[in-house]
């Protein structure tokens, strides 16, 4: 007798498996997301025909896969090199963070370098996409454009048109008839997702995906979306800013700590080569409560100016406002300050944020938000010229940071003057050191308090008169 088949119910957001039925999902709690699936009869697998025999790798060429530039060089940094034919490129942001904008400037510099390009959009009509196109210079003979939603007639198109690059805005809108769920669900992004990675990877079409994402920042739709395809790429920017980055998450042909700068504007999307100055305020005269770190973006130093502002509080629990910065981090340098510097602001409101909408999350910019709090809690003022760097620990000390050299020579090579690291001795002494690099003057110091004392941030109130560079 043949054996009955099991129905089986499926989650359709995440792809959960029950024997029975649920009203509620047990993996991602979404409700009303259950439905039956009949389960199909396991088969034993049998040898079958291969695609091509197998060969030593010595003898596997390399030329097809080889880096071709997509015309934009940020881009291309992020990528390691830029675009490699057969790669199935996963572009995941939030709605309106630009990635059809930044799509569309890819696949119309790639058609000026004369290679066929075939840019599908699932989420506009053909005429939304011409006018943006008409607007940011998109318009080129070897572009192509069609506004369509169902995989068979993609497909379709991929056979017309035989192009080199393949553009899909986005994979959670294009279905296939032949499977059941509405797109976007488990069973369509898996399919439509497995159909173009397998056109991809058999004609050589550069295949750039866009996926949405969950209200936690995640890509949309299964997690064996981001296994089977080559790179994950996310787009991030703040809605009040212009500056974009492209940071990679997986990548199997570069690197993974890169990312590339972008500034969205009317006209389109731009790179920005060096994004330092949205972030840093040209100050005339020297300003309380201001210091500026220097952070890595992947392997890429960037400065970043922070500024608090302390003022008396007429509350029970004076606030804690914080903009662009760890606000557990925060407390915890005023902890440390009042602790081990005798600078106590329990009392009073604290505001600290970032310029230009930056955000500063590793731990080596503690020393530049202590400074700032110093400096706006005592009213001395820091010099002009002056970055710092390094991690507080609860005992006031100065830790040292990873690529400091390259954090060092980025802030000589934009003009600053003076910079407050940690101590290169073993032994942490608290004692300075004075160097110069590149014509930018390097004080050495142990702990918190010591790098106070050398920018003159005391607490008495008064403003220093003393320049550490002298």
């Amino acid at each position: 007798m043949s054996k009955t088949v099991r129905p089986s119910y499926l989650c359709s957001e995440c792809g959960w498996a029950s024997p029975q039925w649920v009203g509620r999902c047990g993996e991602c709690q979404a409700w009303g997301s259950v439905a039956e699936s009949a389960a199909a009869r396991p088969q034993r697998a049998e040898a079958g025909p291969v695609s091509s025999a197998a060969v030593p790798i010595a003898q596997v060429s390399v030329h097809s896969s080889a880096f071709r530039s997509s015309g934009v060089p940020e881009l291309d940094r992020v990528l390691g090199g830029g675009l490699v034919p057969g790669a199935a490129i996963l572009l995941a942001g939030e709605p309106g963070v630009g990635k059809s904008t930044l799509l569309l400037e890819v696949a119309a510099q790639t058609a000026r370098y004369q290679r066929r390009t075939l840019y599908v959009t699932g989420e506009e009509s053909a005429s939304q996409v011409r006018l943006r196109a008409d607007r940011t210079g998109g318009v080129h003979d070897e572009l192509y454009l069609a506004a369509e939603t169902d995989l068979g007639a993609i497909l379709t198109h991929v056979e017309q048109v035989r192009p080199e690059v393949l553009v899909v805005d986005s994979i959670q809108t294009i279905g296939a008839a032949s499977l059941d769920g509405v797109p976007g669900g488990v069973t369509q992004v898996k399919e439509v997702a497995a159909a173009l990675i397998r056109v991809a990877k058999t004609r050589n079409i550069t295949t750039i995906i866009v996926g949405h994402v969950t209200k936690d920042g995640s890509i949309a739709g299964p997690r064996v979306l981001e296994h089977v395809v080559d790179v994950v790429l996310h787009f991030e920017g703040d809605r009040n800013s212009r500056f974009r980055m492209v940071r990679a998450m997986k990548n199997r042909f570069g690197p993974i700590d890169e990312v590339g700068c972008f500034d969205l504007g009317s006209d389109g999307i731009t790179a920005v080569t060096d994004p330092t100055g949205l972030f840093v305020e040209n100050h005339e005269h020297r300003v309380p409560g201001t210091c500026v770190a220097v952070t890595m973006e992947g392997r890429r130093p960037m400065l970043a100016e922070v500024q608090a502002l302390v003022t008396t509080s007429s509350l029970e629990r004076p606030r804690r406002t914080t903009s662009g910065l760890d606000s557990a981090r925060v407390a915890m340098v005023l902890a440390v300050l009042q602790q081990h510097c005798g600078i106590a602001l329990h009392a009073r409101d604290v505001f600290a944020s970032t310029v230009g909408g930056a955000r500063l999350t590793e731990p080596a910019s503690d020393l530049a938000i202590a400074i700032a709090l110093a400096s706006a809690g005592t009213g001395a003022s820091p010099p002009r010229g002056v970055v710092a760097l390094g991690e507080i620990s609860l005992a006031g000390e100065v830790r040292k940071v990873r690529d400091l050299p390259q954090r060092v020579s980025e802030a000589a090579r934009l003009g600053f003057r003076l910079a407050v690291v940690p101590t290169s001795s073993t032994r942490g002494a608290p004692a300075a050191e004075r160097r110069t690099v590149d014509g930018l003057t390097v004080l050495e110091t142990g702990d918190l308090a010591g790098a106070l004392r050398l920018l003159g941030l005391t607490r008495s109130g008064s403003r220093a008169t003393g320049d550490p560079l002298d």
